[in-house]
């Protein structure tokens, strides 16, 4: 086929930062009407490649063409005005707008030097059912949830003629409900005749969204195949370089000594819950968005305040609502949000690395140079921290180093309780399997381990229990057989979502 027949045709691509090679001599071709998934491990160059396709980045070499027109290098506009439109994953929309504002925004609708308000918001419902959006165009954006903040984002790009969509890491902080809604998005607008390329780290998603799939490796394309022609593995095999061992290390045994005791503890106005953890443990937290694992989480960190019940670590009681006793008493929290609330991104990875023990490096407000140097450079070789120096800013390191700075950050010091929210949200295939590695191997040396996960892999692999929540309350507890039964995804799910009790499921069990 002539590439210049594609809606979108990428031909050697070069691109660099700082004498940093990015991408090198990167070619593709995307055919209308196809919905093709961009794969890669993280720093594999992914991202860049979609902001030189839609006009933000210019190319150090190389040329793109949308419908057999050449696209001027680095002209956003120019993309826009050939058909082509980005998604980014962090949202361009205005919160403080309404739905109608931010779908009209630019392109408002005038009369006689006045906005038509009445017809943009007609407009706007029209172009919200078009995408199954049962939902006020008069909403404030900023309202609703991230998942459907996209799909209207979706939906402005393609009203205003878009013929070639780029969604970079779309499902990345959405909930699965809103996954299945964004797949049926993607696919009426393949029917429409539109390209589409996303990227996504999850490897149902590409086999649930693409027809395609492309492999990008440290800036080389490595594979280029219809979905169909190739597995899972293959695909792993491609981003990674390598056979990737089995994903899930094995899980150790535990012993009998509790670390982390709650008793009783109110979140808010829901049900008081209580639980155990002991040394070497890794328990899970399941359940659907909105279940309360995080508020939970929290909650026993300090970070939120308790209106009853009681903290203990090592049988001594921690104080309510205080993180830094909560670090005295030797818990530690790793937070969802890794560049929100979890690393300061400008920072270095030195000074990220010695924030929660401040007074342990310092006398007097001087901090001791060469001890946190030591210290640092121990715990980040530990974790096999891919970086050039400690003095590199955070922000420049791929997810999965990222997530490792904001756990390793704790190792400096004592450790008993370990709370993790989302490990591996964003977080690549490869990387995954080295934070899996680190979670066990923590566990093993000692530490008790609390995770809230809603990758259900995770969950029924790593834990040795897990605690199914749903709207605060702990609706059942999975031994580790239990987590090994063939159905327990689906049990999980029914159980989360209410369809089915503990007491249905224990029956259950009994029949098998």
């Amino acid at each position: 086929m002539n590439a210049a027949s594609g809606a979108l045709t990428c031909s050697d691509i070069h691109k660099g930062f700082a004498g940093v090679p990015v991408l090198k001599g990167i070619s593709l071709t995307l055919e209308p009407g196809t919905v093709t998934a961009l794969a890669g491990e993280n720093g594999a160059g992914k991202s860049t490649l979609m902001k030189i396709a839609s006009g933000q980045y210019r190319a150090d070499d190389g040329n793109v063409e949308v419908a057999g027109q050449h696209l001027p290098v680095g002209n956003a506009q120019a993309a826009n005005q050939l058909g082509v439109a980005i998604v980014p994953q962090e949202l361009a929309s205005i919160p403080d707008m309404t739905v109608y504002e931010n779908l009209f925004i630019g392109r408002e609708l005038i009369r006689g030097g006045f906005l038509r308000r009445r017809a943009m918001k007609a407009a706007a419902r029209r172009m919200l059912e078009k995408f199954g959006l049962d939902i006020s165009p008069e909403v404030q954006m900023g309202s609703l949830p991230v998942g459907i903040r996209q799909i209207i984002e979706i939906a402005k790009a393609t009203t205003r003629g878009a013929k070639v969509l780029l969604l970079d890491e779309p499902t990345s902080a959405i909930a699965e409900k809103e996954v299945a809604r964004l797949a049926s998005v993607v696919h009426q607008l393949r029917a429409e005749g539109v390209a589409l390329l996303f990227t996504t780290h999850k490897m149902e998603e590409i086999r649930a969204m693409a027809d395609r799939v492309i492999v990008l490796r440290d800036g080389n394309l490595v594979e280029d195949q219809p979905i169909d022609e190739i597995t899972d593995d293959g695909i792993v095999r491609a981003m990674i370089g390598r056979e990737l061992e089995d994903l899930f290390p094995e899980v150790h045994p535990h012993t009998d000594e509790v670390l982390l005791q709650v008793h009783g503890l109110k979140v808010e106005d829901r049900a008081p819950v209580s639980l155990e953890v002991r040394r070497g443990e890794i328990l899970g937290l399941a359940g659907l968005v909105g279940a309360g694992r995080t508020e939970l989480i929290e909650t026993i960190f300090g970070m939120r305040a308790r209106s009853a019940g009681t903290i203990s670590v090592s049988g001594t009681q921690v104080r309510m609502a205080n993180p830094a006793a909560s670090i005295v008493a030797g818990m530690a929290l790793v937070p969802e949000d890794r560049k929100g609330a979890g690393a300061v991104m400008g920072m270095s990875i030195l000074d990220n690395t010695i924030l929660p023990r401040l007074s342990a490096f310092s006398t007097a407000g001087w901090l001791h140079g060469k001890n946190r140097q030591q210290a640092a450079a121990e715990v980040m070789d530990s974790l096999r921290l891919k970086r050039r120096t400690l003095g590199q800013p955070v922000e420049t390191l791929s997810g999965g180093n990222q997530q490792k700075v904001v756990l390793g950050r704790w190792l400096t010091g004592k450790v008993d309780v370990l709370l993790l929210d989302e490990p591996t949200r964003g977080v690549d295939v490869g990387a995954r399997n080295e934070i899996y590695r680190i979670i066990t191997e923590l566990a093993q040396a000692g530490m008790a381990v609390v995770m809230a996960s809603s990758d259900m892999p995770e969950i029924l692999s790593l834990t040795h229990r897990t605690i199914v929540m749903r709207e605060g309350a702990f609706v059942a507890e999975l031994n580790r057989d239990e987590l090994s039964h063939p159905d327990v995804q689906d049990r999980i799910f029914r159980l989360a979502s209410g369809q089915e009790t503990n007491s249905q499921k224990e029956s259950t069990h009994e029949n098998d």
